[in-house]
């Protein structure tokens, strides 16, 4: 099935950072979506998160035109070739992140959560690191196709907190996972068909931290224009406190234009 795809996109320092150390990609042609949140002393995590982003759109890029280039890690025989090429980016992102925060003291430990979604066809493959999140909007059902590498998630998950202690937590911002701060990185992947109709957001947790779900599944019901929408996201985060940088990217899937020619003619033919 062919599908066409609109995209908003939008990054803000909200209103307690100095800085916006959030970096985001988006590329159509590729059909490459990444959202990263740096962190680090002095300015090293905005080093680190656009470091990120430049490897892992590099080694997608060079994939796309020689599909040969070899992975970097292990294959996941339950993924796709393009689910273990996201991977693949993503390690090698870690790679470098490590290495480089080696050589200048301000960049020790720095690092960067990650999350990114590369669309073929009409499979959506993602792969992750940290807490930035990615969610699914399939008729009026708001899915996380993600679950947060952090302290807080890990005591959800194995019942010690519920969620609402979970948003009350001190300790909401401790995340487990992140790239750059080990010499390798383990990455969560996972795969989707898409079906049109269907809205997609990835976003860094300055979104998550303010705005509950039933808000963000409001404004991706409601707005039509992804600009708009990704503006508005970026604007419900800031209202409440702007306590961190907020990047968000809103996907809309649609009918490609050929297809729905095509249909017009089957109708008309029918008729």
């Amino acid at each position: 099935m062919a599908i066409q795809i609109l995209h908003g996109a939008q990054s803000d320092i909200g209103r307690k950072r100095p800085q916006n150390e959030d970096r985001y990609c988006v590329d159509p042609t590729l059909g490459l979506y990444i959202v990263c949140d740096g962190m680090g002393g002095s300015n090293a995590g905005e080093i680190a998160s656009a470091l990120a982003i430049e490897a892992i759109h590099r080694h997608i890029n060079e994939a796309s035109r020689n599909p040969a280039i070899p992975l970097n890690g292990s294959w996941d025989p339950s993924a796709s070739t393009a689910t273990n090429r996201l991977a693949s980016a993503i390690r090698l992102a870690n790679e470098l992140i490590y290495r480089e925060s080696k050589t200048k003291p301000d960049w020790t430990g720095m690092g960067t959560t990650v999350v990114a979604a590369l669309i073929t066809d009409d499979l959506l493959s993602f792969a992750h690191v940290g807490d930035s999140r990615l969610y699914l909007l399939r008729q009026t059902t708001l899915q996380p196709l993600t679950i947060d590498h952090s302290w807080v998630a890990e005591q959800v998950r194995t019942g010690m907190m519920t969620e609402d202690e979970a948003e009350r937590s001190p300790r909401r911002n401790i995340i487990t996972r992140a790239l750059g701060v080990d010499r390798q990185v383990e990455v969560t992947l996972g795969e989707t068909p898409l079906r049109p109709g269907d809205r997609a957001l990835l976003c860094s947790d300055g979104l998550t931290k303010g705005v509950r779900p039933a808000a963000i599944l409001a404004s991706l019901n409601s707005a039509e224009d992804m600009s708009t929408l990704s503006e508005h996201l970026v604007a419900l985060a800031n209202e409440a406190g702007g306590e961190d940088n907020t990047t968000v990217i809103v996907l809309s899937i649609h009918d490609a234009p050929e297809t729905k020619l095509w249909h017009r003619l089957r109708d008309r033919l029918a008729i």
